[in-house]
């Protein structure tokens, strides 16, 4: 699918860090825009050859980072460390940018999940180019499995055979933005705001026991026009969101008065779970359900304290429903809280990219590293050595998570022990799937949450699913792609969730009679899309790491990006105390200092 960005859709939107429309039509950069060229100004980029020894050689060969992975966390850190005048190389063995953040198509993505299911051996090079090696010691990469029960089905093979490029699958989906939360923020102080274009989710609904979907209300016209509460409930939510917002007003202008703190929520029930101040306030559990699971996001069964893994506290409920109501009404072309990026999450690894590529980054896509050079002597890390046999060398060095040092020394088993002995944070079953019609008839892109115990009495997480239509280019038009996860504690836990819901939304066809209809109508004359391709795996939730070797981490189990951001952050400042992570810049390129959405027309 060629993406042309000088010819933006009248419904799309720019993040911009001026009041004016951006003006689109600068040349993206073939590499990161159109993965199958190779070629640009943009970038300082180098494709490099299908065979070692065609590489060209890298010139420089020293830096004072280098990068291997294109994921968002090291897009950010790239760009960042550029930004505050840092050399940095960032090398990618993949032929897209990305790597367990990126949008690919059907192939690429069964490619990619098949080859990372599997752990890969250390391939060792013996060639080497302009340095000498008795002065290190060579430690040989491998590549852990990150996903595992990793099942593919297409139904209707003819119907995608010929659109199967067609497509823009995030890996690390579902995902969406709220308006006004920090990754938005930062991708307009960062100036990567100027090449992306989002889209307005259109709506968000939860599903109750029953299997029925309710709407999600977000604001006060939208509580009164929903016809699906009734007028007690209304009223409830009204009172409790009047609450919660004189709350924050105080809040954020107190000064002491005395007779501010009848408006306040006390400090008992700001540290008491949130689900026990919702009962305080008297809501019924439908109305709890959705400030749950659909506003706050509550991953795990708030109603059973005892076994919950994550209990959420009323003051980080608080926090969740501001961020919520602040991202209404942020921007007059959002509809609603929640943005989605056009052409899949992929853009925003190649946004930070462009961005670090300005400040003089240097690009090389195809280029796998084989080793660590570690010095002799020291023990401590010195640089890399890649497929072309070239050793390169830096005073930092940030991986990707899929790498690992299989049998290190004991002399050296102290410096790559943060690789080998990684967090884990449990697991993410994922599901992906391409439908021939829409979950809502007359929508596209919205969000649909399951609480915990909504579809099954063992159900003890919640599972989000988020659907996105062919106008915000992620597929063909006509069809759509559905995304499912939920966190789980093994993967038969994490499939058995995944079955649950999508059995729930979608017709799953016989092999025989796969291509026979789009849709079926069930028994209580719902219609059901039928489907036409599916991926589920389970995901390891590895968190990044700080040492002489520092990582990045994986996609996370949230639907934004918070967490991943402030890990990411935290990993910049502990490599570079001093720096700023994207400190404040003004050029004729950037603009003014605040940010406005855009429509494009």
């Amino acid at each position: 699918m060629d993406r042309q960005y000088s010819q933006l859709q009248p419904w799309s939107f720019r993040l911009s860090s001026s009041f004016s429309p951006v003006v689109s039509g600068a040349p993206p950069c073939p590499c990161a825009v159109n993965k199958r060229d190779s070629s640009g100004p943009w970038y300082h980029c180098r494709a490099a050859m299908s065979e070692a020894s065609s590489y060209p050689p890298i010139e420089p060969n020293t830096f004072d980072l280098i990068i291997i992975g294109t994921g968002l966390p090291g897009s950010l850190i790239a760009a960042t460390a550029s930004a505050v005048g840092k050399t940095v190389l960032h090398l990618d063995p993949n032929p897209f940018y990305g790597s367990h953040f990126a949008s690919l198509t059907i192939p690429e993505l069964t490619s990619f999940l098949n080859s990372h299911s599997t752990a890969s051996q250390p391939q060792s090079s013996t060639t080497t180019t302009n340095s000498n090696t008795s002065d290190y010691t060579i430690l040989d990469l491998a590549s852990s499995p990150l996903y595992a029960d990793v099942e593919i089905s297409s139904y209707a093979p003819e119907t995608l055979s010929e659109r199967s490029r067609s497509f823009n699958i995030d890996l690390g989906g579902p995902r969406v933005f709220f308006c006004a939360d920090k990754a938005i923020d930062l991708i307009v102080k960062s100036g990567a705001g100027q090449y992306l274009e989002f889209k307005s989710i259109d709506a968000s609904f939860v599903c109750d026991e029953n299997g029925r979907l309710w709407n999600v209300p977000d604001s006060r016209a939208a509580i009164f026009k929903d016809k699906t509460l009734g007028l007690t409930e209304k009223n409830q939510l009204m009172r409790f969101f009047k609450l919660v917002q004189q709350h924050l007003e105080v809040s954020d202008h107190d000064n002491g008065n005395e007779g501010t703190q009848d408006s306040r929520i006390s400090e008992e029930d700001l540290g008491s779970p949130f689900v026990e101040f919702l009962k305080k306030m008297r809501l019924p559990p439908k109305i709890q359900s959705i400030i749950l699971y659909a506003i706050a996001m509550a991953d795990y069964d708030q109603n059973n304290l005892e076994v919950c893994k994550d209990v959420l506290k009323t003051k980080g409920g608080i926090d969740r429903l501001a961020l919520y109501n602040k991202s209404v009404g942020r921007f007059p072309n959002a509809s609603g809280a929640l943005i989605y990026p056009i052409y899949g999450h992929g853009e925003l690894s190649q946004a930070f990219c462009r961005r670090a590529a300005v400040k003089g980054c240097l690009y090389v896509l195809r280029m796998p590293v084989l080793s660590l050079l570690m010095g002799k002597e020291s023990g401590r890390y010195k640089g890399v050595r890649l497929a072309s046999g070239q050793d390169l060398f830096s005073d930092q060095l940030v991986l990707d998570p899929t790498f690992t040092v299989p049998s290190p020394p004991d002399s050296l088993r102290k410096s790559v022990e943060g690789l080998n002995l990684r967090d884990v944070k449990g697991k993410v079953a994922r599901g992906i799937c391409v439908i021939a019609s829409s979950l809502k008839p007359n929508m596209s892109n919205f969000l649909v949450v399951y609480p915990p115990r909504s579809l099954y009495p063992e159900q003890n997480t919640s599972i989000r699913a988020v659907q996105i239509g062919g106008g915000l280019a992620v597929c063909p038009s006509g069809m759509f792609v559905l995304y499912f996860s939920a966190l789980c504690d093994d993967a038969e836990r994490g499939k058995n969730l995944l079955r649950a819901a999508m059995s729930a939304l979608l017709k799953i066809p016989d092999s025989e009679n796969a291509e026979s209809s789009s849709e079926v109508q069930n028994e209580n004359a719902e219609v059901k899309p039928t489907l036409l391709w599916s991926a589920t795996f389970i995901q390891e939730l590895i968190t990044g790491e700080f040492g002489y070797i520092s990582s990045t981490p994986m996609p996370d189990g949230n639907l934004h990006y918070s967490d991943l951001l402030d890990a990411t952050m935290k990993l910049f400042h502990e490599m570079y105390p001093d720096g700023e992570f994207f400190p404040e810049t003004a050029s004729p390129e950037d603009g003014e200092d605040e940010g406005e959405l855009s429509l494009e027309s």
